[in-house]
């Protein structure tokens, strides 16, 4: 049985202009996940994180390699049956347009009738009561309905690492266009990078656990 995502030597190369091919960002990714999961993704800005997510929607195209989602290469199903298959909500759970200039009636159907694979980019995680809560139950459901969720966060404040470490099985760090996928979070914490963008939501983290003189 095919894994849920593949994504296979994928690389995406943006040159500074149409006539000037002098790459001024690469983005590189080869990881598989085999079954359902709720998955942490973070990164600096402009690493590549939303790059990566229309990559795996089909919204954008490679440069090389390629995306499968239930077995079947993305970015040659329908455009107008792609979300049945991989489904990306920007910030405010606005789900992501796109266009594409090849006639659908030359493009695979997707075989699916709903999304398999959600990715959540940003996502506001309100603070009021119940919300927090509310979203997570609404994350482990479609896990249990047998999804893939990506979770996309900038964690700026503590309680964001404590969601991350509660909900998600597995991460993948981005940084300067390199992707990593990473075990866990215990594997999340050993990764150098990782560590250092953290920072001090690190130690704030640890200094808040020890106990009381």
């Amino acid at each position: 049985m095919a894994p849920m995502l593949e994504v296979k030597s994928l690389e995406k190369i943006y040159c500074r202009s149409r006539f000037d091919r002098t790459p001024t960002f690469r983005l590189t990714a080869d990881f598989s996940i085999g079954k359902p999961a709720v998955v942490g993704m973070m990164g600096p800005n402009g690493s590549g994180k939303t790059t990566l997510f229309e990559l795996v929607t089909g919204s954008n195209a490679p440069t090389s390699g390629e995306v499968r989602v239930m077995g079947r290469n993305i970015h040659r199903v329908r455009t107008d049956q792609r979300d049945r298959l991989a489904i990306h909500y920007h910030q405010s759970y606005q789900v992501r347009h796109f266009r594409s200039w090849t006639p659908n009636v030359l493009l695979e159907p997707a075989g699916s009738d709903y999304p398999m694979v959600h990715l959540f980019d940003e996502p506001q995680f309100n603070t009021q009561d119940g919300y927090i809560g509310f979203m997570l139950d609404f994350f482990r459901r479609l896990r249990a309905e047998g999804r893939l969720v990506f979770l996309c966060v900038h964690p700026n404040e503590r309680f964001h690492l404590e969601i991350l470490e509660e909900i998600c099985e597995r991460f993948v760090f981005v940084n300067k266009g390199v992707v990593t996928p990473l075990p866990d979070y215990a594997g999340l914490l050993a990764h150098e990078p990782a560590r250092a963008y953290l920072g001090t939501l690190l130690t704030d983290r640890a200094a808040a656990l020890e106990p009381a003189a």
